[in-house]
């Protein structure tokens, strides 16, 4: 789950991130009466949950009351493209006005989940202000890294070691520690997935600033944060992908016109993986998950048939807990039910799987049954053509 940019700020000022001073606003009156409070030069930035934010011109600088309200009325409303958003962009309609500072150096500070390793890695470089995908791509011994334990947390001297890293004039070193040391403090206590700073500024007192924050949260570990919950914005995010959530389904929206529907998320992938093989293009990324039923199922079909783009259906199931005469049952039901028009190609293997293969045989309809996951993708993409 991903949230706002002055949401992240506000939750890392409770750890003890030092951020500028700043509201949100969402009206156009609401921008100038925050720049008044502020006084003197304020940044307007477009809140969506995208970067490249400045290169689509949804930040921009403001003196005085004045001019943040006409730059809000240039950013709030607008569609704003990004090279995170797509061509069809994000609709505007949160701003951030803050204070702006004396900006000396721009660093970077970053939490993420290492897999290989299982733990959380504290990323540092002097090279802020960048994306840190081309800082590793053309300067990666300017990322400086340091893996802890999350029962333990980033030790001090680790903390220490970062910030020395970073280049910065000793008496500035202190105020780096404590923000290092707040940032994990945060991503461990929060079951934050991500945790960004970038930049993060050294000031002209020798002060360090969170200039722009990052957040994202691990959708498991949300029931321990029921205010985390509430801070979520449906209106950035896929209105398919929002529907599937509410019936407990993994979905996510591709630009393909092959629709999947599987059990496991491994599975998942590697039914993408041959539709592409077999020439096609894979609509979604959907895994109803070991234990769905046939309610489940028919909620599948239907966000499935929502997106307009899809000209045929891929049913990819391996039974187990999901039985296959359970899937063949509730497959046939929805079929039924919504009247569905676009051809369905269905590979089951596992658990009873010649009682659902004699279920859609006795169903009347049209479906085509495949042998293997090799002869599905070629049916499906030949139909979907």
């Amino acid at each position: 789950m991903k949230i706002h940019e002055y949401q992240a700020k506000e939750i890392l000022a409770r750890y003890g991130v030092p951020v500028p001073r700043g509201r949100m606003a969402s009206t156009v009156d609401e921008a100038e009466e925050i720049a008044r409070d502020l006084g003197g030069r304020v940044v307007v930035k477009a809140q969506i949950h995208a970067g490249g934010r400045g290169k689509g011109g949804g930040v921009k600088l403001a003196d005085g009351r004045d001019a943040a309200r006409e730059a809000a009325q240039k950013i709030l409303g607008m569609t704003l493209v990004t090279h995170q958003t797509g061509l069809e962009g994000r609709l505007v309609q949160r701003l951030l006005v803050e204070e702006t500072l004396p900006i000396v150096k721009e660093l970077y500070l970053g939490i993420v989940l290492d897999r290989g390793t299982g733990l959380p890695v504290v990323m540092a470089s002097p090279a802020g202000g960048m994306d840190i995908e081309e800082v590793a791509a053309k300067t990666p011994e300017l990322i400086f890294k340091e893996a802890f334990a999350p029962g333990t947390g980033l030790m001090g001297w680790q903390a220490r070691k970062l910030a020395f890293s970073l280049g910065l004039p000793n008496e500035a070193i202190s105020a780096a520690v404590k923000t290092i040391m707040a940032l994990a403090k945060a991503w461990v206590e929060m079951d934050c997935s991500l945790a960004e700073v970038n930049p993060l500024v050294l000031t002209a007192g020798n002060g360090i600033v969170a200039l722009d924050a990052k957040i994202s949260f691990d959708d498991n570990a949300l029931y321990r944060h029921k205010d985390v919950v509430e801070l979520r914005d449906l209106g950035e995010e896929d209105p398919l992908e929002v529907e599937a959530s509410k019936f407990g389904l993994n979905y996510i929206k591709l630009d393909g016109n092959v629709a999947c529907m599987v059990n496991g998320a491994g599975l998942a992938m590697a039914t993408m993986d041959i539709i592409k093989w077999a020439g096609g293009s894979p609509a979604n990324f959907l895994d109803v998950g070991g234990g769905a039923n046939k309610d489940q199922i028919g909620n599948a079909f239907h966000i499935l048939l929502a997106d307009p783009n899809v000209k045929a259906i891929l049913i990819n199931i391996f039974g187990g807990i999901l039985r296959c005469d359970v899937l063949a049952a509730g497959v046939v039901d929805a079929a039924r039910a919504l009247d569905v028009k676009v051809p369905i190609v269905i590979r089951m293997e596992g658990t009873n799987v010649e009682i659902g293969r004699q279920i859609l045989a006795d169903s009347g309809l049209n479906f085509t049954v495949a042998q293997g996951m090799r002869d599905a993708a070629e049916k499906v993409v030949a139909l979907a053509a």
